[in-house]
């Protein structure tokens, strides 16, 4: 399966507003309920999706608006504690801000004494409801196209090496493909709900200290979640784009993880339709790359400012233009878009459309 050349999509998370976190405070101070919260959560979801359309982008999602509760720990607080609370086999706590018993994780040694909230594995892991087919029927209800709609989820290279092992003994291949069965289960779910275009975000396959068989053990639990799915598979593969910091908004993150050497032999074996990345790792996908996709992440998160298509275009051109076919080549950012102020993510999409357009011909070049 194979999507028209340049086609456009989102990483996933979109623009988050400032005012999240002073939400979630009244919520605290019972000035709110948690209703009032998940019904902002929802509508900041559509607005989301409605700034995708807008700016012209192909494939989209609902920004992952309602994974958030805050702009702490944004946004790994969408990608880790909003599924572990989800999935039996993690110490749960009522009580807690995520639901889950957690301890402080290292995120990187970039930067000493920056901490995740971790969950904690105390039994096996076994299925649970991920809450994926409840977004996508949302998104898709007010989407101008259902079938363009993407719903994305953390891969179980990141849900397992982030969160403690009471459990596995340190096996964290067999912790990795317990998860990849629940995930599975879920994407068939999912798919079976109508989803055309499902996903997997992976940003550790250099984080420090890991091993080539790390990876390999990583790809093939990635694979096991696409076992038996049909739906368009998308692939995000990153190093991170985390700021430090108490308020999260405004700040531009750098690569956490670029530790080790970037593994794109490995990450060539996933068995997927597209792999997203960030841009400028393209060169490292020539001579590699099978009969998957490749969408370029062009538009760069970490700038602030809103490039123009053409500069875009040029990235394509430079990164992937003298051996990646056009019918190979994707359109994405480098990473997702939370921390940018919603003006400037906006602008980034519009670009991407534009760039699109410029490379099919539709609009002539500068």
């Amino acid at each position: 399966m194979a999507l028209e050349k340049y086609t456009t999509t989102v990483v996933g998370a979109y623009s988050l507003p400032r005012w999240y976190e002073t939400l979630e405070k009244q919520v605290e101070a019972r000035a709110l309920s948690t209703e009032d919260m998940k019904d902002a959560q929802w509508r900041c979801t559509q607005a989301a999706l409605l700034d995708q359309e807008v700016a012209g982008i192909d494939v989209v999602n609902g920004g992952e608006m309602h994974r958030r509760q805050n702009n702490r720990h944004a946004p790994p607080n969408a990608m880790l504690n909003f599924f572990w609370q989800k999935i039996p086999g993690f110490e749960k706590d009522p009580t807690s801000e995520y639901g889950i018993v957690t301890r402080p994780k290292p995120i990187t040694p970039k930067d000493e004494g920056v901490f995740h909230p971790g969950a904690v594995a105390t039994g096996k892991i076994e299925y649970g409801d991920l809450g994926l087919i409840d977004e996508f029927r949302f998104v898709s209800r007010y989407a101008r196209d259902a079938d363009s709609v993407k719903v994305t989820m953390t891969g179980p290279h990141m849900l397992a090496k982030v969160a403690h092992d009471e459990y596995y003994d340190g096996d964290l291949r067999a912790m990795m493909m317990d998860l990849a069965e629940v995930i599975n289960q879920n994407f068939k779910e999912l798919e079976e709900a109508g989803c055309k275009h499902i996903q997997l975000d992976e940003p550790l396959f250099a984080v420090g200290g890991i091993t080539r068989e790390e990876v390999e053990a990583a790809i093939e639990a990635n694979n096991q979640c696409w076992d038996g799915v049909t739906a368009f598979k998308w692939e995000h593969v990153c190093q991170g784009n985390y700021a430090v910091g108490e308020d999260y908004d405004g700040q531009i993150g750098h690569r956490y993880f670029d530790i080790e050497p970037y593994p794109t032999e490995q990450i060539c074996n996933l068995e997927c339709d597209a792999i997203m990345n960030e841009g400028d790792m393209t060169p490292k996908y020539e001579g590699l790359l099978k009969d998957q996709q490749l969408a370029i992440g062009v538009a760069d998160v970490q700038d602030l400012n809103v490039e123009s298509p053409y500069t875009l275009v040029e990235r394509v051109n430079d990164w992937g233009g003298s051996w990646l076919s056009p019918e190979q080549t994707l359109i994405t950012s480098s990473c997702g878009m939370n921390h940018l102020p919603r003006e400037v993510a906006f602008g980034k999409l519009a670009a991407m459309a534009g760039a699109r357009d410029i490379l099919r011909g539709v609009l002539a070049p500068a």
